[in-house]
């Protein structure tokens, strides 16, 4: 199983949803839809998302990108 890591293109804010639905399988909309919809009930959700914002490592740039 690949690691977990933010992407470097479809970001929106920190790339959290978009690494979220790469792992996931699902579309970034999806999951964005879907943290949005959480943040109505109580919760943590925000300082789960800045967490996993400063915990999980960007995408490494593609061989031979600038």
């Amino acid at each position: 199983m690949a690691a977990i890591a933010r992407p470097r293109d479809g970001r929106m804010i920190g790339g959290v949803c978009a690494a979220l639905a790469r792992r996931f399988g699902t579309s970034a909309t999806t999951m964005r839809v879907i943290f949005v919809a959480s943040c109505l009930l109580p919760g943590p959700q925000f300082l789960l998302y800045l967490a996993l914002w400063m915990l999980l490592p960007a995408e490494k740039p593609a061989a031979g990108a600038w």
